[in-house]
């Protein structure tokens, strides 16, 4: 059976992290790119970290750099309180061995996607500021991506940076609506439902006795990641934004959906709010129910293979011995 070719769009982030490597364990996706975007840290940090990441699972796909301010607005801080200074929890800043692709993060996402027609999934887990950024560089590319699915949105429950706004689509409501308005089949996993998924400090030290090279840096930065949570909502635990969009593109029966037509409020004391549009927009499936225990059992399975995985990863490379 051929592998779901995916490409994330990210700012790496624990999360971020967490996400990418359950799409390099799980053996029905194929992550055949990474996009960085300002967000969780500034987009050179976010490059550097996705460039990492590709080191530490063994697979050399390439990471192009994206935008590093918000179309319209003056960019918001980096979240170094809920990531880190360098996006991942204690850890310093990593040193990755390869470098970028040189296509800004829009062109390369173009060139792929024209390179597979109705065969990519993109999966946004930041701000969307590459994807309206893709659009105004090519519309027509709306009809080759197989779906879009997003990690963001607080459409029917509070957001988590303000009482009405989520984190991904406040960092730039502009570009979100532009993406909300275009003609293709996309997916929200927002608040909605990421809010009721969470891990604990023994799932992850459990993904480690499993996968001690890849889990157990998975476990080092969920420390910080639980921490923050800890403080916010006093759970000693770490909701998983990120890792459930990926999850619902492997495991689309864990959650249940809405079609809902979208748009976001650009300006005032609510911007960045995720709100049901009375414009003629195309609806958006967006998830509004969830098992929470299937989601969590999932990722843990999945991300206790991941050394596994890589072990087999670095003997298809050329060279192996």
């Amino acid at each position: 059976m051929s592998k779901q070719k995916l490409i994330i769009d990210t700012d790496p982030g624990i999360d971020d992290a967490m996400a990418i490597h359950y799409a390099f364990a799980h053996d029905a996706l194929d992550l055949i790119g990474l996009t960085t975007i300002f967000g969780n840290v500034f987009v050179e940090q976010a490059t550097r970290n996705a460039l990492w990441l590709t080191d530490q699972a063994g697979r050399a796909i390439p990471v192009s750099e994206g935008a590093a301010t918000p179309i319209t607005i003056t960019p918001n801080a980096p979240s170094h309180y809920v990531h880190g200074d360098e996006g991942f929890g204690d850890m310093p800043a990593m040193r990755p061995t390869r470098s970028a692709d040189p296509r800004p993060a829009h062109i390369f996402l173009a060139d792929t996607i024209r390179a597979y027609p109705g065969e990519v999934i993109l999966c946004p887990i930041g701000p969307l500021t590459n994807i309206a950024r893709l659009l105004d560089h090519d519309p027509a590319i709306a009809a080759l991506v197989k779906k879009v699915v997003i990690m963001g949105g607080a459409v029917d429950c509070p957001g988590n940076v303000t009482a009405f706004a989520e984190a991904n689509i406040w960092n730039d409501p502009h570009a979100a609506d532009s993406v909300f308005a275009a003609p293709w089949d996309m997916e929200l996993i927002g608040l909605d439902v990421t809010s009721q998924i969470s891990c604990d400090a023994d799932d992850f030290s459990s993904i480690a006795r499993e996968a001690p090279d890849i889990g157990g840096f998975l476990e080092q930065i969920s420390l910080f990641y639980i921490g923050f949570y800890h403080s916010i909502i006093g759970r000693h635990v770490c909701l998983m934004h990120d890792p459930s969009a990926v999850i619902s593109i492997t495991d689309e029966t864990a959650f249940e959906y809405e079609n809902i037509p979208l748009e976001v409020i650009c300006s005032g004391d609510r911007i960045g709010a995720t709100i049901r549009s009375q414009q003629k927009r195309r609806p958006v499936k967006v998830a509004k129910a969830v098992d929470a225990m299937t989601v969590r059992e999932i990722f843990l399975d999945i991300c206790k293979q991941s050394d596994k995985i890589k072990k087999q990863s670095d003997k298809r490379q050329p060279g192996h011995a």
